[in-house]
């Protein structure tokens, strides 16, 4: 083909309007990226994407939410510390878009820094309503930050009280058998928690959300059992948990609920321990309830006693959870290898929690009664759905159903554990092994190509 003028014109006009298509192309994808955003997490357990339960929880807020962020815009290696922030808020203000943030760099307004007064070099400022929340940046995690948020829409702060005096497991305690890690956990939650001696007060106090009674070890007196009944009669709020023990002269409080309290302990051979009885039962059978309507963690119970209840006018009954499909209520003594009595045990499934509501007055009462405290106590908190449905309980108890209880997202397991033979082997493969084969290799193309010339 003879190239004459009029086809290299041709040609330099297609080579011309390739160009200008190829950059229009160009400039129509950037627009179009910059305009809209797909993103899809492939991360390990979906870090990168908030769980349904904050979503939930972010849509109950109404009005704009506004973050300012105190910290330097570069960090000492040179890093873009604003934009790491803006694309860890990204998730939140995609389910939330009035979310708005703000960025400050002390360093370039430190009055407004010190006006905000920062209890950390590098902090989150939350605004919700006139109220404020602080959380540290190094402390940021969707737990974290939607436990602030949740502080923000409690009006008043809710009041907990817990009965003392009588060896009950403590909210405040360190021991393996108190709850003192559930206690934190609310109060991270905005919940004010105090004990209640009713040898020394009076009655129960009047701002008392709910009461706890976590297992009593001494019998109360019949001037405090006294105080319980009154509290309990006028449509005070309870959390009761009872262990596999006596009532300590609770009972006139069980006889008033229409409790019906089978003695013994649930066992289940199917979860066979490495030493002792098989009283662990794990609850994965829930109610169609607030409490545990969206629940689907299993929860674990060591050493539980059914709980049943009799039919009382004016309350709602609800047995929350059954344990111990193939177990049963152990009457007898129990040992490593129990055995069902059909004349004297009682078969499974086995109800160990029961909620109560009724009308009172002018407000609404709630009762939840769960034969087994062991399971929100420190040793088996961790333990499944215990602390999530622990904190469900008590949202539910403080009339607070909308605020849902949001896990704690686990970390990826990217640790490697190899031994050292598989150590040696590694070693000996990439350090020895690949450089021998690709030297030999170099070797054999460069003999081959100088045989071919």
């Amino acid at each position: 083909m003879q190239i004459t003028r009029k086809v290299r014109t041709q040609l330099l006009a297609q080579g011309w309007l390739y160009t200008v298509l190829l950059l229009a192309l160009a400039m129509l994808l950037a627009w179009v990226a910059r305009e809209y955003r797909v993103e899809r997490d492939v991360t390990a357990n979906a870090r990168n994407t908030l769980t349904q339960g904050t979503q939930d929880a972010l849509k109950q807020f109404d009005g704009v939410i506004n973050v300012t962020a105190y910290a330097m815009a570069k960090d000492g290696s040179g890093n873009d510390v604003h934009k790491l922030i803006q694309e860890k808020l990204r998730p939140w203000q995609k389910v939330k878009p009035e979310l708005a943030l703000a960025l400050v760099d002390p360093r370039d307004d430190p009055k407004r820094a010190n006006a905000a007064g920062l209890r950390s070099p590098n902090e989150f400022v939350i605004e919700h309503k006139g109220r404020t929340e602080h959380l540290p940046l190094g402390e940021f995690n969707e737990q974290n930050f939607v436990n602030s948020l949740i502080r923000l829409s409690r009006t008043s702060t809710a009041v907990a009280y817990w009965l003392d005096g009588h060896g009950e497991r403590k909210i405040d305690g360190a021991a393996n058998h108190d709850l003192g890690e559930w206690g934190r956990q609310l109060q991270m939650k905005g919940y004010k928690l105090s004990s209640l001696n009713l040898s020394i007060a009076q009655d129960v106090p009047r701002n008392a959300a709910t009461l706890i009674i976590a297992s009593p070890q001494t019998d109360l007196q019949e001037a405090e059992v006294a105080k319980l009944r009154a509290y309990v009669e006028a449509g005070g709020n309870l959390l009761w948990l009872i262990d596999p023990e006596p009532l300590r002269g609770l009972e006139p409080i069980a006889e008033f609920l229409g409790l019906v309290i089978t003695p013994g302990t649930v066992v289940d051979p199917s979860l066979k321990p490495r030493s002792g009885p098989p009283t662990l039962a794990v609850g994965s059978n829930y109610a169609r309830h607030p409490i545990t309507g969206a629940f689907r963690l299993n929860t674990l119970f060591p050493g539980s006693r059914q709980i049943g209840s009799a039919e009382r006018d004016g309350w709602r009954i609800t047995p929350l959870l059954e344990v111990a499909q193939r177990g049963w209520v152990e009457t007898g003594k129990l040992d490593d290898k129990p055995v069902f009595d059909k004349d004297k045990d009682f078969q499974g499934p086995v109800n160990i929690a029961t909620a109560f509501e009724r009308t009172a007055g002018d407000k609404q009462q709630r009762v939840v009664v769960v034969g087994n405290g062991s399971f929100l106590a420190n040793a088996f908190l961790g333990n499944g759905g215990n602390l999530q449905l622990g904190v469900a309980m008590m949202s539910w108890l403080t009339n607070d159903d909308k605020m849902i209880n949001i896990p704690a997202r686990p970390a990826a397991d990217v640790q490697i554990n190899i031994d050292q033979t598989l150590l040696y082997l590694i070693a000996f493969t990439f350090l020895l092994v690949l450089p021998l084969v690709f030297a030999i290799t170099g070797v054999v193309v460069w003999w081959r190509r100088r045989k071919a010339f």
